[in-house]
C-alpha cells in the first residue's frame, strides 16, 4: 500500500526540533511491506494540513500523522482528519476517563483543554497513549487511512508498536515475515556486489541494504500465505547469503553490536574492563547502556594523557618516549596494566588521533590503537581511518573495539 507520512509542527519547519518521527516511522513501515512514497512536513495551520492530506491522497491510500493531536488551539489535526475523511467529531468518555485517571496517577490538575483530547472521530479506531494525554486514532473511508499519532517520540514510539503496528499488519494480505541482518566490516557497495545476482533476481523473498554510520545491514523480507512459508522462504534465503558474507555479520535480529558483544560476555560468565585514550569513556558509556550489564563490566578507565597512562596503567615513560602514546606498544601496555588493576577476563585498550588535528605524515589523523586481552590471548588491531572528522572516528573507532571483542570470545 502507497503511504505518505504528515509532520505536523511549526517547530519541526523552524529547526528548533529534529524530525526523527519520519526516520523511524519510514524504516518500521517498510520493515512491515508497506511502500512509503511521500514525506510531507507542514506547520500548525489548518489549512495546509488539509492541503498536504489533499495532495497524499492523490497517491497514496494511506497517510501517517505526528503531531497536532494536543489540548491547545493549534492542535487541529483531528479536525483535518475528519474533514478529508467525511466524519464528525464527538466526545468519547471511555477516552476522558482514561486521560483523567492518568493526570491523577501524575498528581496533577487536569486543565479544562485537556478535555479536548478525548473528542475523536465518531468512526475512528481509538488507540491508548500510555506515554502521554493524546490518545491517537485511525479513520478510514473509500478505502483510504488516516492514522493519527501524538508528535512526541516516546509516545509516538510505544503507540506505534502497541497499537498501530498490529492495525496495520490487520490491513495486508497473507503473512509477512523479514530478519534484519547486520554487518561490520565490509560497506553497502561491496555487500551488494557480492549479492548482486540475488538481488537482481529477486521476486519473494526480497532484499534490500541499508547504510549506517560505520555499518550496513540488509533486510530479508517474505510474504506468504502463512507465517510459516514466509519465515521458511527468508531463512533459505539468510543461509545464501551466509554461504558469501557470513563472516561479516554479526547479528541475524538487528541487534545492535554493543548489546550482542554484552549476551556473549554474560552468557559466559565473563567479566569486561576498558581503558580508553581517544574515545574519552564512549566505551565504556556504550556498555553501561545496555541493562544487566553489571553482570560482567567491572570498570572502565580514562586515561587521555601520558602521566595517566603511567599512573593509572603502569605504561613505561620509555614506551611512552620511544614509541609515542599512539603505537602498538602503548595500547599493548594500557590492556597488561588494565588486565593486571582489574583482574578482568577480557580487558581492552585504545588510543588513536581523533582529529581533526593532532596528525603527522607518520602519524596521521584517524590512525588507532586497540589492544586485546584474554586469557592466553594478546592482540592489538592497527586501524587507519581516511577521515578528519573528530566525531566519525570516535564512533567507528567505538565499533572496532566491539568487534574485536565479538571475534575473539
Amino acid at each position: 500500500m502507497k503511504t505518505a507520512i504528515l509532520s505536523v509542527g511549526t517547530e519541526i519547519l523552524f529547526g528548533q526540533i529534529v524530525n526523527t518521527n519520519t526516520v523511524y516511522l519510514s524504516q518500521q513501515m517498510n520493515m512491515l511491506g508497506f511502500d512509503v512514497m511521500y514525506h510531507y512536513t507542514v506547520g500548525d495551520n489548518p489549512k495546509r494540513v488539509e492541503e498536504m492530506i489533499d495532495l497524499a491522497f492523490q497517491d497514496c491510500d494511506l497517510i501517517l500523522t505526528t503531531g497536532g493531536l494536543g489540548p491547545t488551539q493549534d492542535d487541529l489535526t483531528k479536525e483535518v482528519a475528519c474533514k478529508a475523511l467525511d466524519d464528525t467529531l464527538v466526545m468519547m468518555d471511555d477516552v476522558l476517563e482514561e486521560i483523567t485517571k492518568y493526570f491523577k496517577t501524575l498528581g496533577r490538575e487536569m486543565t479544562e483543554n485537556n478535555k479536548k483530547q478525548a473528542i475523536m472521530p465518531s468512526r475512528a479506531t481509538v488507540f491508548h497513549n500510555d506515554a502521554g494525554t493524546a490518545p491517537g486514532f485511525a479513520l478510514e473511508k473509500d478505502g483510504k487511512y488516516i492514522i493519527c499519532m501524538p508528535g512526541p517520540p516516546r509516545e509516538m514510539k510505544r503507540m506505534f508498536q502497541k497499537s498501530v503496528v498490529p492495525f496495520l499488519q490487520s490491513m495486508i494480505d497473507g503473512a509477512l515475515y523479514y530478519r534484519q541482518i547486520r554487518f561490520f566490516g565490509i560497506g553497502e557497495s561491496m555487500l551488494e556486489t557480492q549479492l548482486l545476482d540475488l538481488i537482481d533476481n529477486q521476486t519473494d523473498p526480497t532484499l534490500a541494504t541499508y547504510a549506517k554510520e560505520g555499518e550496513c545491514s540488509l533486510r530479508i523480507a517474505s510474504k506468504r500465505a502463512t507465517e510459516e512459508e514466509a519465515e521458511h522462504a527468508v531463512d533459505e534465503m539468510l543461509e545464501m547469503v551466509k554461504e558469501r558474507v557470513g563472516h561479516y555479520i554479526y547479528s541475524c535480529d538487528d541487534e545492535e553490536l554493543a548489546q550482542v558483544v554484552a549476551d556473549r560476555l554474560m552468557e559466559q560468565g565473563l567479566t569486561l574492563s576498558s581503558a580508553e585514550s581517544c574515545t574519552g569513556g564512549m566505551f565504556a558509556s556504550t556498555m553501561t547502556d545496555i541493562p544487566g550489564i553489571s553482570q560482567c563490566f567491572d570498570r572502565g578507565l580514562v586515561t587521555y594523557s601520558n602521566q595517566a597512562k603511567m599512573e593509572e596503567l603502569g605504561v613505561s615513560a620509555e614506551t611512552l618516549e620511544k614509541f609515542g602514546a599512539v603505537s602498538e606498544e602503548t595500547a599493548l601496555e594500557m590492556v597488561e596494566g588494565l588486565k593486571r588493576v582489574s583482574g578482568s577476563d577480557v580487558c581492552i585498550s585504545v588510543t588513536g588521533i581523533a582529529g581533526p588535528g593532532g596528525g603527522s605524515e607518520e602519524k596521521p589523523v584517524g590512525l588507532v590503537y586497540i589492544g586485546f586481552s584474554y586469557g592466553d590471548k594478546k592482540i592489538c588491531k592497527k586501524i587507519q581511518m581516511r577521515n578528519v572528522n573528530r566525531s566519525w572516528n570516535r564512533h567507528y573507532t567505538l565499533l572496532c573495539m566491539l568487534n574485536v571483542i565479538y571475534r575473539n570470545i
